[in-house]
């Protein structure tokens, strides 16, 4: 086994966790083979591995972030503008770990600092899509070819969706209040490390505390999927034979409100189920990109017309990737 495997297995999927929940269960006189023990053996061993991945990550991206405060951020976009500003966008989105509806305050303040909506579009489309979170937490679950395929086009859909509107010229259909508020122009503050260190220690636990139901809920629901719901019951809706399960996923993952930690652990049973790789993702983008809450939210910002322009190239967009990603799935899998 090489050491990058081995790095992989014990680090990332945490090996050793798994087999030590499975001891601490088998101590207790809970046969995991059984649906009760196997959904309780699911639950413990994801929800310890996700937080304690989350944490590290979630530590590790707002130190990062601390030397990208919002004024120096609007000060590096503004130095650009077509489509290398929306890649600049859909990059920035990468290390604002932020779900659907916390993405939006920051898509407020970047269009009112001038840049051009379509950039911050594609901030909005990357911002709780992909994260460079969900890179790790897919490779502990799937593998590292589907966390890297999943974040490359992720940020193709930001970059694409942010250009069509900007090419579309939809400013009109911004609510005036946006482009007429008043920004901060001072300079920022330059951190020491230790405050950095403080404020990636506040952010952890103010994430944590945001998302910490979701994954319990998402894991619940993944253990309930993984050992209770009937494998003939899932392929019948969701199947990789179903030429609609990916247009039913992502209507499916619309109304529902999550991130992408707590919808991982729901395409993990899926997959083991025998959806596929696509439909599954789909699923998870449907929910994080186009929930219900941050599509109301959203529309005290936007009017009707771009808010459906918006909606609608988002979910073609992971459409496309759902059919694409099951059509390929023999090379990631």
């Amino acid at each position: 086994m090489s050491i990058f495997e081995w790095l992989n297995n014990q680090v990332l999927k945490m090996e050793w966790l798994y087999n030590a929940v499975t001891l601490l269960l088998n101590y207790l006189g809970v046969d995991t083979s059984t649906q009760i023990g196997g959904s309780i053996h699911f639950f413990i061993y994801d929800v310890i591995k996700i937080f304690i991945l989350l944490s590290f990550l979630i530590f590790m991206i707002s130190y990062i972030q601390s030397f990208f405060p919002p004024e120096r951020t609007r000060k590096i976009l503004g130095r650009f503008n077509g489509i290398t500003a929306n890649i600049l966008g859909a990059l920035l989105g990468t290390v604002t770990p932020f779900c659907s509806c916390s993405s939006i305050p920051l898509f407020i303040g970047f269009t009112n600092a001038g840049l051009p909506i379509g950039v911050s579009f594609s901030f909005l489309i990357s911002s709780p899509l992909v994260d460079l979170a969900s890179i790790i937490l897919l490779a502990s679950i799937f593998n590292w070819k589907i966390a890297i395929a999943y974040v490359f086009l992720g940020l193709v859909l930001a970059v694409i969706g942010g250009t069509i509107i900007s090419k579309a010229k939809l400013e009109e259909y911004v609510e005036p209040f946006v482009f007429n508020g008043t920004m901060a122009t001072t300079e920022s503050v330059e951190l020491t490390t230790s405050q950095r260190l403080k404020y990636a220690k506040e952010q952890v636990w103010l994430i944590f505390q945001r998302v910490w139901m979701y994954v319990l809920f998402g894991v619940g629901i993944g253990a309930a999927i993984h050992n209770w719901i009937p494998q003939h019951v899932i392929t019948a809706l969701l199947g990789q034979d179903k030429i609609y399960s990916v247009f039913l996923a992502t209507l499916i993952g619309i109304p529902i409100y999550a991130d992408i930690f707590g919808t991982l652990p729901i395409a993990e049973a899926l997959v083991a189920r025998g959806v596929g790789l696509g439909t599954a993702l789909s699923l998870m983008m449907a929910i994080t990109a186009l929930s219900l809450p941050s599509i109301i939210m959203l529309k005290n910002v936007v009017k009707t017309k771009l808010l459906t322009i918006f909606v609608t190239i988002v979910a073609v967009g992971i459409m496309i990737i759902g059919y694409t990603m099951n059509a390929l799935a023999f090379l990631f899998i």
